[in-house]
């Protein structure tokens, strides 16, 4: 069978399934799901067809209904993953359907069994769904997924973790709501530590989705300061590389590439990178990656060099190796185009221009987006090198050919990638001529032929006077401007090269004095674009002197366009009423279904009038008369073949007006269950409202008297800092005591080796005197003995006295010496009593001295304490007021959103 035939079975399986549920019914309908997988259904949600609008919404339906098998349900999510494989189909289930919601209320079901294969199918296929895709906050179930997520990332289960980790990455990536929801969590520190466990892990696709989750909601605060600080960025930037270079899928490198583009958003770690000692080396294995045939993998280097051209240090790098002079035989390699890695490194970027591989036309918009900002770069140096305008010369051929193309755009899709290629190509040929050598060398390739075929082109299709190519009257205002844009940058280049080229002038101004010019020139001169507005100026000063320059239909169109705007802006605070339209649509599709059957009756009469008036014709042969009744009965069948589709088709219309219906009476009761909630949840806010401010009042009193206990700590302060100035004061008188005790016990020292000296010099004197004592005693004894012989001796007598008369002189003037040392060490020893007293006093005063420090210090510390204790105390009740305040604002909002 077809896929228009599948569709409508399936939805007629939808319809009874949802009428019936029975087990028959669901096999049916689960048959039925997998016949349509089996099709080839690419880009069947992008076509906004009807039936498959209405397939993909009832099995979306039937996927959230938690009465659905899960049999059923693993086939219909294995079916919308299929519908899903480009990211148009992607955003559509994303944005359309709220696919988001309906898988994270299945996970949700199935919370108590994580590891069934029903969940970590939702969980894969939300993986893919909600990658480069904006998930709010109070998308239904997002916050029990968030909470189911941490639970099983922090357990021991591998199955789940790396799809719980990877979902995790993409929820967390630039959406400041659900960083908000995370970090606001109880467990959020224990779920930190299980990440950063988590990066000695040995599967590097589990240490990227880490990083990548760290990144999100730690890159600005403390514990991201750690991770990411001097020491450990440059094994990152190591590892990034390293998986990007030799990863084994484009899964892990695309994670990758977006961690080091989220950390290139911060400065400082951008100033790292720049700074990265292996930064040119890892950029030329980068550029390697784009010898493969890969688009996807091409798509995602490109997306990282794009990146890093928005760094100003790391754009002069890229240029170093991109034009890196690579040998003699460049301008050999620009005969091939780059056919071969011999022509250098960014020869390896033109094979994406035109490459013939399917999907490659992202990666031709972003390689001339990515030369553009090069030679932007190189080209506003002060001096061009020969390896860049060698590039330059290869490089032309290639940019031309995708000016000239092979066809024109069929469709409007085909229109919007014609658009961009040659807004970007054209775009890049003026960055071209912004410089003189490379402005000679564009000169020299392109015509004005071709510029001008460019240009009656886009004219054409903006008009729709090409038979080829037209706008639809529905078409979308981003698609005009997209036109617009390319025309008027292949307006400017012409506009550069018009003193160059030869016939370009001629061409560029008959364009100007173009009526179908006005269109585009009317959108940018209304853009909100200011280099959009810029050229349309500079345009239109060029063509403002021109005598056939249609400056009333310009203004006309510009008032036009403002008109639009304004009734748009005035129509947008009702777009809600939409809503209201199936139910109308509804009623036409009844009124028109009645009006076939009446023409259906009308075509009966004029059968039968029609017959009465060919009986009354008998001249006429019969089988004349068979042959025209003959034709007419043939067309009425075809006629009713058609009005039968056109009922069916109706009929259809009118089910999904039934099930629209439906749905807004649910999300009615869902809208009243939540603003019941929301009443709820104001009155008992309310409640804590009051509470809090008790409690502030509480809080408010306590703050007074702890101002007061800090003026008394600080008074208190005051007078231990006076009572430390006195201990430093008697600090130093203490210092000089010293300094005077040692002197003393210095001179004490001294005084006690002279009375050690004299001391020896009495024992000696009282030696002498024992010696002559005795000398005496025995001369009295002899004396005594010998007074007989006195009479004979008396004139020896008398010499001898006069020996002893000086004897005795001596010994006298010895006592007296002996006496004044004895004098002496008596004042001696009087003043080492004196000095004994006086160090004992020092210390006795020391010794207090130091007792009333030590208990100064004590009070010190104690009172330190004191005032520690009293500032978390002040800090705590800090904390409190501003979660009232916090509160009180949360309180408004919430006062708000009920309002909307």
């Amino acid at each position: 069978m077809d896929a228009a035939t599948c569709l409508k079975s399936l939805l007629l399986a939808i319809q009874q399934y949802r009428d019936g549920g029975t087990a028959q019914l669901a096999a049916q309908l689960q048959r039925q799901v997998e016949e349509v997988s089996s099709l080839k259904c690419e880009n069947l949600l992008s076509s906004g067809q009807f039936l498959p609008t209405e397939c993909v919404s009832g099995l979306v339906e039937l996927a959230g209904n938690p009465n659905t098998s899960p049999a059923l349900t693993s086939a219909i999510i294995s079916l919308l993953a299929q519908l899903g494989s480009d990211d148009a189909s992607r955003e559509i289930l994303h944005s359309n359907y709220n696919l988001t919601g309906t898988l994270a209320a299945v996970i949700h079901c199935h919370s108590s069994t994580p590891g069934e294969p029903l969940v970590l199918q939702c969980l894969q296929v939300l993986q893919k769904l909600t990658y480069n895709s904006r998930t709010f906050q109070f998308t239904n179930y997002i916050h029990d997924l968030i909470g189911f997520l941490l639970t099983n990332i922090q357990s021991q289960n591998d199955d789940i973790i790396m799809p719980c980790l990877g979902l995790m990455a993409n929820l967390c990536r630039d959406n400041p709501s659900v960083q908000c929801h995370i970090k606001s969590m109880d467990n959020v520190r224990q779920f930190y530590r299980t990440l950063i466990n988590f990066l000695a892990h040995n599967s590097l696709t589990v240490v990227i989705f880490t990083l990548s989750i760290l990144a999100s909601l730690t890159l600005n605060e403390k514990v991201g300061e750690k991770l990411f600080d001097a020491k450990n960025i440059h094994q990152t930037f190591q590892l990034v590389f390293n998986i990007i270079v030799n990863g084994d899928g484009t899964l892990t490198r695309k994670y990758s590439v977006d961690l080091l583009v989220d950390l290139l958003k911060n400065p400082k770690i951008a100033a790292y990178l720049t700074r990265y000692q292996h930064l040119s080396a890892c950029v030329a294995q980068v550029l390697g990656l784009l010898q493969s045939k890969d688009p996807d993998s091409a798509a995602t280097v490109l997306e990282l060099l794009l990146a890093m051209c928005s760094v100003a240090g790391l754009r002069s790098q890229l240029c170093d190796v991109v034009f890196r002079p690579s040998g003699p035989r460049l301008r050999a390699a620009g005969v091939r185009q780059g056919g071969g890695t011999d022509g250098g490194r960014g020869l390896a970027l033109l094979q994406w221009l035109n490459s013939p591989v399917e999907g490659a036309e992202k990666c031709s918009l972003q390689t001339l987006q990515l030369l553009n900002e090069l030679l932007e770069e190189t080209l506003g140096a002060e001096s061009v090198s020969e390896s860049t305008l060698s590039f330059v010369e290869v490089l032309l051929p290639v940019v031309l050919g995708l000016l000239k193309g092979p066809d024109l755009p069929q469709g409007e899709a085909d229109l919007r990638k014609h658009c961009q290629r040659i807004a970007h190509v054209s775009t890049l040929l003026l960055t071209l001529c912004s410089e003189d050598s490379s402005r000679s060398l564009v000169s020299s390739q392109v015509s004005a032929q071709l510029c001008f075929a460019q240009v009656d082109g886009l004219l054409s299709c903006c008009h729709g006077n090409s038979p080829l190519t037209s706008l639809a009257p529905a078409s979308s205002s981003d698609l005009s401007q997209l036109c617009a844009e390319a025309l008027l940058k292949t307006l400017e280049l012409m506009s550069k090269l018009r003193q160059q080229v030869t016939d370009m002038e001629t061409s560029f101004y008959r364009m100007l004095q173009d009526q179908r010019t006005v269109t585009p020139l009317s959108l940018a001169l209304t853009s909100h674009h200011r280099e959009h507005v810029q050229t349309a100026l500079s345009l239109l000063a060029e063509a403002t002197p021109l005598p056939d320059f249609p400056s009333l239909v310009l203004g006309e169109s510009i008032a036009a366009n403002n008109a639009y705007r304004q009734r748009e802006a005035e129509l947008s605070a009702k777009r809600v009423a939409v809503q209201g339209v199936p139910g109308l649509r509804t009623g036409s599709s009844v009124a028109e279904v009645s009006s076939g059957y009446r023409s259906v009756g009308s075509l009966v009469e004029k059968i039968q009038n029609g017959l009465e008036l060919q009986e009354q014709t008998k001249d006429s042969p019969l089988s004349d008369i068979i042959d025209v009744y003959e034709q007419k009965l043939a067309g009425f069948a075809s006629k009713e073949s058609r009005l039968q589709d056109l009922l069916e088709a109706k009929a259809l219309a009118l089910s999904q007006a039934d099930r629209l219906i439906a749905q807004y009476r649910l999300q009615r009761a869902q809208a009243e269950a939540e603003a019941r909630k929301l009443a709820g949840l104001l009155k008992d806010a309310e409640r804590r409202r009051e509470d809090l401010q008790g409690e502030l009042s509480n809080q408010v009193l306590e703050v007074e008297r702890s101002k007061a206990d800090m003026e008394e700590l600080l008074q208190h302060n005051a007078r231990l800092q006076r009572d430390s100035e006195e201990h430093q004061t008697l600090k130093g008188a203490y210092n000089a005591l010293l300094n005077r005790f040692s002197e003393s016990e210095r001179l004490l020292k001294e005084l006690q080796a002279a009375h050690v000296s004299l001391s020896k010099q009495i024992d000696t004197l009282r030696k002498n005197h024992e010696a002559l004592q005795h000398q005496r005693d025995k001369l009295t004894s002899a004396l005594q003995d010998r007074e007989e012989e006195i009479g004979g001796l008396q004139a020896d007598l008398q010499q001898r006295d006069g020996a002893v008369a000086g004897l005795t002189a001596d010994l006298r003037s010895k006592e007296e010496a002996l006496k004044e040392a004895e004098q002496k060490r008596r004042d001696l020893e009087e003043t080492v009593d004196v000095l004994r007293k006086e160090l004992s006093k020092t210390e006795q005063a020391r010794k207090e001295a130091s007792i009333k420090a030590s208990s100064l210090e004590l009070q010190k510390s104690q009172l330190e304490a004191k005032l520690k204790q009293k500032e978390d105390e002040l800090t705590k009740h800090s904390a409190m007021i501003a979660m009232i305040h916090s509160l009180s604002s949360g309180k408004m909002k919430s006062d708000v959103n009920l309002s909307l």
